[in-house]
């Protein structure tokens, strides 16, 4: 079992290559990570790409990994990275940012919901 780790994230969620939702990623390990997002249209087992970076980072290079759905919450979803492709430099790299980095950060502005 790894160890997960806590910590605030903002990030793009997408779907066949189109931005479909912001959320924050809340914890992760070497095996997958929890999202808090709103974001409901998406099936277990679904495969959804994920795009973020590191703010104190000087360059603005956004890096992506994948994962498939494996937990629905009225909180986010729970996304495994068994299964599909991923660049574990980019895994540990988000592990290690998470780690000593415990403030709410977010790049990506919650989506305004139309009232009609």
């Amino acid at each position: 079992m790894s160890k997960r780790i806590t910590g605030k994230l903002g990030l793009l969620l997408y779907k066949r290559n189109m931005p479909v939702a912001t959320g924050q990623i809340r914890d992760a390990s070497e095996r997958g990570l929890f999202i808090a997002t709103s974001y409901t249209d998406v099936q277990l087992n679904q495969t959804l790409e994920l795009e973020f970076r590191f703010p104190d980072k000087y360059e603005n290079s956004f890096l992506k990994l994948r994962g498939l759905v494996v937990r629905k919450s009225d909180q986010g979803l729970g996304v495994d990275f068994k299964g599909v492709e991923n660049d574990g430099v980019t895994i540990s790299a988000l592990l290690s940012w998470l780690q000593n980095h415990h403030h709410n950060v977010s790049y990506f502005p919650p989506i305004r919901r139309a009232s009609f």
